[in-house]
C-alpha cells in the first residue's frame, strides 16, 4: 500500500513557474512507477508524464515536453514536477499516482494509487 499527498499547487501569472510535490508512505516507494495526470473541469483526465522505477526513465505528454521535469527523490519517498512557462491551458487539478505492476505505465487505468489532488490555476 502507498498513500500520496501532493503540495506545492497554486494560483501563477502565465510564464511563471511551480515545483509540485508528491509524499509517499511505505519502504519500498524506489519500486514504484510514479506519474503526473491532470484534470481541467468538464475534460478527463489526462497524462502529463511518469518516472518509471527502472532505471529512473521518464516519458512526456507532448503538451509538457521541454517545460515540465519530472524527478524523484527515493530517500525522501518524493515525487517532483517542476512546472515552467506555464500557460493557461495548464489549469487543472494535477494528481500523481503509483504503480509496481506497469512500469512504462501512461494510462489512468494502469495506476493503483492516486493522491488527493492539488489546484493549478495559471492566470493570463
Amino acid at each position: 500500500q502507498v498513500q500520496l499527498v501532493e503540495s506545492g499547487g497554486g494560483l501563477v501569472q502565465a510564464g511563471g513557474s511551480l515545483r509540485l510535490s508528491c509524499a509517499g508512505s511505505g519502504r519500498t516507494f524506489s519500486r514504484y512507477t510514479m506519474g503526473w495526470f491532470r484534470q481541467a473541469p468538464g475534460k478527463e483526465r489526462e497524462f502529463v508524464g511518469r518516472i518509471s522505477w527502472i532505471g529512473g526513465s521518464t516519458l512526456y505528454a507532448d503538451s509538457a515536453k521541454g517545460r515540465f521535469t519530472i524527478s524523484r527523490d527515493n530517500a525522501k519517498n518524493t515525487l517532483y514536477l517542476q512546472m515552467n512557462s506555464l500557460n493557461p491551458e495548464d489549469t487543472a487539478v494535477y494528481y500523481c499516482a503509483a504503480t509496481s505492476n506497469v512500469p512504462q505505465a501512461i494510462h489512468p487505468r494502469e495506476y493503483d494509487y492516486w493522491g488527493q489532488g492539488t489546484q493549478v490555476t495559471v492566470s493570463s
